[in-house]
């Protein structure tokens, strides 16, 4: 939430300054920086220890409040891709878990370093991409995540919210249903390096934000399609609560969210997999997916009926 309004001041700022002032070398400086640091959000990014322990984090993580649980321990002398469900409308568990210190990661999983990996338009921007990376945020690209995987040494974990912004259309209370079924990527990079894959759900993340849901066949239900078939965000119109807990707004409902990371899955190397061997192995993970789903389901409010939808 907090990047929206700081990627429209920085716009803003460097747009009054070019126009406005004569102050437009600034810019230029701003700019000659970022060609220059272009790519160290594919290079491990810049993390800063300081930043991922504001005090600030432990109000956020305790407002909804965000629980961290380990199903097994995880060896210090590997690395891992941790893929992560579902991603609601902020992903706001994943944030509060990964990308700060506040719901006790390190001592969760100790010489585990993690790695958020989100898309590489949050690092185009001057001021946001240091923000970003200064939490141990990095790019989702391929070239991102090889260099992770093989120049930052072991222990390494990297998250990656599968479903993306696509799936923010299924982030309603109550929902189960993931955007998973095309999203074949990190199992592909998993392979390519031979590491384990860990599934994790949070349950309660659909249930921080609603939805107007708009007539099927409207003008805005064929807008929101459209727009996502050119540019795979699905522009849902969300909302949650505002100042006080009976008044209308933006910011999230506080509903308690536990984030249940799952068993490794170890995955053999194959540098160059090929399209069935993807998809065995991806059907194989959605299968282990489901059964830690099924395993939790009815201590978090879901009957034993309910099922996890893969779309």
């Amino acid at each position: 939430v907090s990047c929206l309004p700081a990627l429209i001041t920085v716009i803003a700022v460097n747009l009054y300054l070019v126009v406005f002032t004569p102050y437009w070398p600034i810019t230029v400086l701003i700019l000659t920086w970022l060609a220059f640091d272009w790519k160290t959000p594919e290079r491990g990014g810049r993390r800063f220890t300081c930043v991922r322990k504001w005090c600030l984090w432990k109000q956020y993580c305790d407002y909804f409040p965000l629980k961290l649980l380990k199903t097994h321990d995880l060896s210090p002398s590997l690395n891992y891709i941790v893929a992560c469900h579902p991603h609601g409308i902020m992903s706001h568990s994943w944030f509060g878990h990964f990308a700060t210190e506040m719901s006790g990661f390190s001592k969760t999983f100790p010489g585990i370093t993690p790695y958020i990996l989100t898309v590489g338009a949050f690092f185009w921007v001057p001021f946001l991409r240091e923000y970003v990376m200064s939490v141990g945020a990095c790019s989702v690209s391929q070239s991102s995540m090889d260099f992770l995987l093989t120049r930052r040494g072991t222990g390494n974990m990297l998250m990656v919210v599968v479903g993306g912004l696509a799936e923010c259309k299924y982030g309603l209370p109550g929902s189960t249903t993931l955007f998973l079924k095309s999203r074949t990527g990190f199992i592909r990079m998993a392979l390519r390096h031979g590491v384990a894959v860990i599934p994790a759900y949070s349950f309660g993340e659909t249930e921080l934000y609603n939805q107007y849901i708009f007539t099927p066949g409207g003008f805005i239900n064929r807008f929101q399609k459209w727009l996502q078939n050119m540019v795979h965000i699905y522009p849902c119109a969300f909302y949650g609560r505002g100042l006080t807990e009976t008044s209308p707004g933006l910011l999230p409902y506080a509903q308690p969210v536990t984030t249940i990371v799952g068993k490794p899955l170890p995955l053999p190397k194959i540098e160059n997999p090929s399209n069935k061997t993807v998809a065995k192995y991806h059907a194989i993970y959605v299968d282990a997916l489901r059964q830690l789903f099924d395993q939790y389901k009815t201590k978090f409010g879901f009957s034993e009926a309910q099922e996890l939808v893969v779309t």
